[in-house]
């Protein structure tokens, strides 16, 4: 079942606005009023909470772009002015200017208002089930801003009431630590009231949101917290899918390894004035292969496309590689197919969001994909561990090792590769395989700031100024300057 279709409650920076295209329409309160008329039902919650998952199909911006900014993939494209923020992130040479930040930024609070917007009327009216919304909405606000300190560090902050315009000059950047301290809050208040299967396929869960607490703990380098939730997942209800190559493909979405994924349909299309405004998965179209005719796959944009170092870190027998990454040249020789090369062409492409025939019944294959993304995977959970386990007061390598070893055995298909590794050898292989595994999905860029290994290893990357992406000049100059800018930028 395919979810979130409300375009409806106002898109916005903090406090610049952005209307989005709407078919439904709830109308968000001014400063001045007090939603007397909303908030009546649990028709109005359930609404509302709609709502705010909705901006997680925004999402797919911060996916490819965080493949982008590693070592991953390259900006690829038509030319080397195609959609230039994505270029210049790529370069690492991006500024405060970037219009690919600024959307990350508005969307993602955009996310987060919607989910404060419920909390903000929490108390307002009771019915059976209330807890179960309240609680997912906690998990939402928790899932946008980790994301924003992700990419920004320092953020304005607000808990249980919108940030709207003129709160700018009251508003203070929260240190990131007061940040994560509040997301630790909000999902250890919210999963007593999760349900482990929610009645709507898409919805956070019990386990969503201890997998996502687990990783919150991991940015931290808490290792000790991070082990002990994470034990939760690694030993519940999920079980990894023997076969690696149905995960990515439609009769793959949500299955026993689906942690949380976030969902997309091809029935509610957009332009490319208007990308939030798309139900589905604008990342797919725009990792397609250009000019592309030829059985499986459709044609798209040629962004985001893995280098060949990231092709070559897999051992030639790993069942992963070309389930992940599309050698084009292979491809077309062995299905009679053909191809164009766009800028930075390497003869790559992420498998994993590509296109196919038959996945839309409408709408724009470029625009409206239906592909769910994967966004936390028993294996992503395995390795989160694995890595806490190793890493710990009193590190416990053998259960390191184990759940480390459970996603090398399906990789090549026997025991033959396990790692027997221990101590800082065994971080690493951890960390390597958290690569292998999770290549085109995001993870990479802040993987490798997050352990220290950024610089040297992502081309251009410079130390104390790109662990974090600049603050949009546009919201500090509509916050009279009141906010320092991040360092170096």
């Amino acid at each position: 079942m395919k979810i979130f279709s409300l375009k409806n409650i106002a898109l916005v920076g903090i406090f610049a606005v952005t209307i989005a295209c709407s078919d439904d329409f709830i109308d968000v309160p001014s400063k001045n009023e007090n939603s007397e008329d909303f908030f009546n039902s649990q028709e109005d919650y359930e609404d509302a909470l709609i709502g705010a998952y909705d901006l997680l199909q925004s999402s797919y911006l911060n996916v490819m772009v965080g493949e982008i900014a590693s070592d991953n993939t390259l900006a690829g494209g038509e030319s080397a002015t195609d959609t230039p923020g994505i270029q210049e992130i790529d370069d690492m040479i991006h500024t405060p200017s970037n219009a690919i930040l600024r959307d990350i930024w508005s969307w993602m609070y955009a996310g987060a208002n919607r989910a404060n917007y419920i909390l903000e009327f929490q108390n307002k009216t009771e019915f059976t089930g209330k807890a179960n919304i309240i609680a997912q909405a906690k998990f939402l606000r928790a899932y946008y801003y980790f994301e924003l300190v992700k990419w920004f560090g320092d953020v304005p902050m607000s808990v249980d009431k919108r940030l709207q315009f003129g709160d700018q000059f009251t508003v203070d950047r929260t240190p990131k630590a007061e940040v994560y301290a509040q997301l630790e809050k909000d999902l250890t208040e919210a999963i007593p009231d999760l349900l482990a299967t929610q009645e709507i396929v898409g919805y956070a869960t019990k386990g969503a949101a201890q997998a996502l607490l687990g990783k919150i703990y991991l940015y931290q380098d808490k290792f000790d917290e991070a082990a002990t939730v994470l034990e939760n997942i690694v030993t519940g209800p999920y079980s990894l899918v023997t076969d690696y190559s149905t995960i990515f493909e439609p009769a793959g979405e949500n299955n026993s390894e689906a942690v949380f994924e976030i969902q997309y349909t091809d029935k509610e299309g957009a332009d490319y004035e208007c990308l939030q405004c798309s139900e589905g998965n604008v990342l797919v179209g725009f990792s397609g292969i250009r000019a592309y005719k030829g059985p499986t796959f459709d044609t798209g944009h040629s962004f985001n496309v893995p280098t060949q170092e990231a092709y070559e870190a897999f051992e030639a027998n790993d069942l992963r590689r070309d389930i992940a990454i599309l050698d084009i040249e292979a491809w077309n020789t062995a299905n009679g197919s053909t191809s164009g090369e766009g800028h930075e062409h390497t003869g790559y492409f992420n498998r994993k969001y590509l296109p196919r025939k038959g996945d839309l019944n409408t709408g724009d294959a470029n625009l409206t994909n239906p592909n769910n993304y994967r966004a936390i995977r028993l294996a992503d959970v395995l390795l989160m561990a694995a890595e806490a386990n190793n890493r710990k007061t009193t590190p416990d390598d053998a259960k390191a090792r184990g759940y480390l070893n459970q996603v090398i055995e399906r990789a090549f298909g026997n025991a033959d590769h396990n790692s027997s590794a221990s101590g800082s050898t065994l971080t690493t292989a951890i960390l390597n395989e958290r690569r292998l595994e999770l290549v085109g999905e995001g993870h990479r860029f802040f993987d490798l700031v997050r352990t220290g290994n950024a610089e040297g290893t992502i081309p251009g990357f410079e130390a104390g100024k790109h662990e974090v992406f600049p603050i949009p000049s546009i919201e500090i100059e509509l916050a009279g300057s009141r906010w320092e800018q991040n360092p170096q930028y």
